[in-house]
């Protein structure tokens, strides 16, 4: 049995908790370790990250190897490798490449699910992003078939725009087969908005980002997606996608617990500046942390990490350390159906855990140890 202490980031008190590959006991217990015992995060959407693309379908084992490091190094425990749109068979080799490798790697668990962004998606230029225009199609659900095989039964997500004819069938069907349906690089009206989330949708995918540069005042579908409490939804906290004054109006409106942290890392994360790759396309890291079209300024994911993140979202959006922890650990949980993970520190959860500093001067968070099912992966 092994036993960590630390600091209750809800109480600031003291605590020593017990656990093998899950919490066996948390008790209050007096200890000068001054250091938070938190949850480890959860990324539901992340493209790749240590300079490793998952959306190349022959991306090596080892280097797949090195990505997880990287994950574990900023305090993330689960993560959601996300293949992006792509000729169909592009993403089912990457789907079967990264399901390989999570039952190959001896951390492998770190790549909890898979999320597919994509392809069904607006073919507009800015909600369709970064996506290749050539690739996008209508929602399939014989395509969707061919993405749970090829991931091994792993399929936990896929975004789509609603707007597709015959969009409210797939969705329905999807979430009978288990896989959460988000909405995301929509153009989509009120109305086929408010059918997709009857339908079953639960989840906006990087809410205020994937739209047009210009749209009506309202209504329009970042106001529809933000007023209807049945979803909940992900925000890119990097200072870069979202200014500040929009993410503390929509963490309010969305409530704290149905708020979610995501990194939409690109290959370029936790890596130096340069050219990199998504998928078939060329993206730069630039020197000031933008992740863009290799030759243009379009965003294309990103270069945040969840410990980041973190702090970003108590610094932009005003909310408390504990609820920036809560939506980069609980939320993600239970929007994402995570076992073992919804409850945060909790007898009979997994001993996915996390200690960390605060810089008293900044508010930067220093993870110092990682752990994964109980298993130490990281001490800096």
């Amino acid at each position: 049995m092994k036993t960590l202490h630390g600091l209750d980031i809800r109480m600031g008190q003291p605590i020593a908790l017990t656990f093998e590959r899950s919490i066996e006991s948390i008790e209050r217990r007096a200890s000068s370790d001054d250091r938070y015992l938190v949850p480890g995060w959860i990324d539901l959407q992340v493209n790749g990250f240590g300079g490793v693309d998952y959306n190349t379908p022959d991306v090596s084992v080892d280097d797949l190897a090195r990505s997880i490091d990287a994950l574990l190094s900023t305090g993330t425990t689960r993560a959601w490798p996300t293949v992006i749109t792509a000729a169909p068979d592009a993403m089912c080799a990457s789907l079967a490449n990264l399901a390989e490798a999570r039952e190959a790697l001896p951390l492998g668990d770190v790549f909890d699910g898979f999320h597919v962004e994509g392809p069904h998606i607006s073919p507009d230029d800015g909600p369709r992003g970064a996506h290749p225009r050539q690739w996008v199609r209508a929602p399939d659900l014989d395509e969707l078939a061919r993405w749970q095989d090829a991931s091994r039964g792993r399929l936990r997500m896929v975004t789509l725009a609603p707007e597709w004819p015959g969009a409210t069938r797939y969705i329905e069907e999807a979430v009978a087969r288990g896989v959460i349906v988000a909405i995301g690089h929509t153009a989509a009206t009120a109305a086929q908005i408010a059918d997709a989330v009857s339908a079953g949708a639960t989840m906006s995918t990087h809410l205020g980002n994937g739209a047009h540069a210009v749209m009506r005042r309202h209504p329009n579908y970042i106001w529809d997606q933000l007023a209807d409490d049945r979803l909940a939804a992900g925000f890119i906290v990097d200072d870069i996608h979202l200014p500040a004054s929009f993410l503390t109006v929509a963490v309010r409106a969305k409530g704290v617990g149905r708020s979610v942290l995501v990194t939409d890392a690109s290959a370029p994360a936790c890596a130096t500046p340069g050219r990199y790759h998504l998928g078939d396309q060329g993206i730069d890291l630039t020197p000031d942390g933008r992740v863009v079209l290799a030759g243009g300024d379009r965003l294309a994911g990103s270069a945040l990490r969840l410990d980041r993140a973190i702090a970003n979202v108590v610094r932009f959006a005003g909310v408390s350390l504990a609820d920036a922890v809560a939506m980069a650990t609980i939320n993600p949980a239970n929007a994402g159906r995570i076992g073992g993970r919804a409850r945060g520190l909790a007898v009979g959860e997994r001993a996915d855990l996390v200690r960390f500093r605060v810089d008293p001067d900044n508010g930067s968070i220093h993870v110092e140890e990682t752990y994964l099912a109980g298993q130490h992966v990281f001490q800096r």
